[in-house]
């Protein structure tokens, strides 16, 4: 995700600002109830050299580890990199495939590097701030699905630094945002490019047509005067992760979708809901609601409700409509990680991106066959927030009437409210969710939270140091791994434990080194997008503190690193431009081409002149091995 708006401020200091948090913590209490870092780093965190903790709960010796991660990384580890491009590892190769503003059809405008496009000219082009993504295979094409997540107001708009002036300006930044679905294919030279006019081309944006299913479609608090139904609305927003389905659709997850709401009334008094979800007076700078009375809540209060959701495309077909499936609850979702059960049935967990929110999960009541009617998976079904216990254990908390006081609708569109009801256990921002395709085991990139032990979260919830979230003041992240009991992921009970914490071992102190799998060569910080190749390597982003300065000494551009499950070794695969994030992870049909996703990035990259440009690069080896 995008952690910065073009003010300086991150999204969550920004809310914090409109929305103070209580400056007390109860954090003394929670001391018996937490594991000190002694406990915490000696017992909870088991890997690495002589003890590697298995989802089986088996202990690998020394020697077993050496020789499983002899073999499980195919590539040299890079060191750490502060200039503007893209590295990779000897051997292998990279290439960008699409960037911002590239044709999509054969009547687009070429791209102005000084100026980027026009509004018109959005449609037909690859969209603005590449992030999670998937491939593909239709009758033999391959498609990316990419998410387009936000714009760089100040780029398109240069002349009003930013701020839109007309309807205009509004629908640009509307036009470059949403979702880009791309045919791709290698050339002679077999670098992948875009299929120009291909038909399977799409663009998905602010505006387009979407349809409200499941158990909140027709719920008061969806229903708006263009809509009276509570069933139809207009357009997908702040796009940050996604995840496939086993049928072959996309799901793409509303995130920061906040920020471009707001109110023309300056004296409105907001909702607890509102407040809850960040929705703001002025929004974060889009001002779309100064243009656009769709997003003017003292117009009308209803349509953030519509926003905040997993939206499912299905690639293979341009002229179907996406659909917003309120089963899987209205939260600043980061990705939708798809797992069926022994059972069949569909389980999707998810992570409700701010500090101090919460984990979930959605079980499917049907199962899934292949070929048959897939149209209620995600409709039907209950959805779930994490309770960790200190003890290495935890539970899945259904969020339903008789637990939370709430009605179905009402736990759907306010989901944050029905976790706190519940108690469930408060997480130091919660990104991509990855689930392991070799072992029954699930992993959440807990990215940071500089909050953690200092103020509650949005709700008033306590965010004192807990298990899974040990550090105060917590720069660094960490990521947590849990193992369904019985091997089946949609089981109500859970072990956890911390695969890595993130950290600096040259200038931290205490917990803030990191755990033991962490070292000069390989540290990072604020662990972000994560996917697991078909090996069970678990492949990490990060989208942190690029500055190398103070707790962040050392520790370089934002990355993306290989991490052994079995072993707990990591180490660094790719390295981005200043300033950007890398994001997004998925390979092409044949798994010899990795595509990689390069958000903002700075100065003029990829092309060296003119406005930057993010993008998707293909990574290969240059053997022509599989690296996938």
């Amino acid at each position: 995700m995008r952690d910065e708006l073009d003010h300086g401020l991150t999204m969550d200091d920004w809310d914090e600002a409109n929305d103070p948090r209580p400056e007390t913590s109860d954090f003394d209490r929670v001391v018996d109830e937490a594991l000190s870092r002694r406990g915490f780093l000696g017992g909870i965190v088991a890997f690495g050299s002589g003890a590697a903790v298995m989802g089986t709960g088996t202990l690998l010796g020394s020697t077993s580890a050496e020789a499983l991660s002899a073999n499980r990384f195919p590539f040299t580890p890079i060191g750490i990199q502060t200039d503007a491009t893209v590295h990779v590892p000897e051997g292998y190769s990279w290439s960008v495939v699409a960037r911002w503003g590239d044709a999509l059809t054969s009547d687009a405008e070429p791209f102005d590097p000084a100026t980027g496009h026009s509004t018109a000219n959005a449609a037909k082009v690859f969209g603005e701030n590449t992030d999670g993504m998937w491939l593909y295979s239709v009758d033999g094409h391959e498609l990316l699905a990419v998410n387009n997540e936000y714009a760089n107001r100040k780029t398109n708009l240069p002349g009003s630094e930013g701020v839109p002036q007309s309807l205009e300006d509004v629908q640009l930044l509307q036009g470059i945002q949403g979702v880009t679905v791309l045919e791709v294919a290698p050339d002679d030279s077999g670098a992948y490019q875009i299929v120009v006019d291909s038909p399977f081309n799409r663009r998905i944006d602010h505006n387009t047509p979407m349809q409200i299913t499941g158990p909140a479609a027709g719920h008061d608090m969806l229903k708006t005067a263009a809509d009276p139904t509570g069933t139809m609305s207009l357009g997908t927003m702040n796009n940050c992760g996604s995840g496939p389905t086993p049928w072959g659709t996309y799901l793409t997850c509303e995130e920061n979708f906040n920020g471009y709401f707001g109110s023309t009334d300056a004296d409105l008094e907001r909702t607890a809901g509102q407040k809850r979800y960040g929705i703001g007076i002025d929004g974060w700078g889009y001002d779309y609601h100064k243009h656009d009375p769709r997003f003017d809540i003292s117009q009308n209060p209803n349509e953030p409700h519509r926003a905040g959701w997993v939206v499912e495309i299905d690639p293979a077909d341009p002229a179907s409509t996406p659909k917003k499936r309120t089963g899987l609850g209205r939260i600043k979702h980061e990705n939708a990680a798809c797992v069926l059960a022994p059972s069949g049935h569909v389980v999707v967990y998810m992570g409700d991106d701010e500090r101090g929110e919460y984990m979930y999960k959605y079980v499917s009541n049907a199962t899934y066959a292949p070929g048959g009617d897939t149209e209620e998976l995600l409709n039907d079904g209950t959805l779930y927030a994490a309770k960790f216990h200190a003890d290495g254990t935890g539970d899945w908390l259904p969020l339903t009437p008789a637990t939370t006081g709430m009605d179905a609708g009402e736990i759907l569109i306010h989901t944050r409210m029905a976790a706190s009801a519940v108690g469930a256990t408060t997480m130091d921002r919660p990104e991509w969710v990855a689930v392991n395709p070799v072992a029954a085991e699930g992993y959440c990139a807990l990215t940071n939270n500089k909050n953690r032990g200092v103020k509650p979260n949005a709700g008033g919830d306590d965010t004192s140091v807990n298990g899974p979230n040990p550090r105060e003041a917590n720069n660094y992240g960490q990521i947590v791994r849990w193992f369904p009991a019985n091997d089946d992921h949609a089981t109500e009970s859970f072990r956890w434990d911390l695969y890595v914490m993130a950290g600096n071992p040259v200038v931290g102190e205490g917990a803030y080194k990191g755990s033991s799998n962490v070292n000069p060569g390989n540290m990072f910080n604020s662990p972000d997008g994560m996917m697991f190749d078909s090996a069970g390597l678990l492949w990490i982003q990060t989208d942190g503190d690029d500055d190398n300065e103070g707790e962040f000494e050392g520790q370089g551009n934002n990355q993306m690193l290989a991490g052994d499950p079995v072993t707990g070794e990591i180490q660094r695969f790719l390295t981005g431009p200043n300033g950007s994030e890398v994001t997004g992870l998925c390979w092409s049909t044949d798994k010899r081409t990795a595509f990689v996703g390069i958000q903002h990035p700075g100065g003029s990259f990829p092309d060296g002149s003119g406005l930057p440009r993010s993008c998707i690069v293909a990574v290969w080896r240059d053997d022509g091995g599989l690296v996938g």
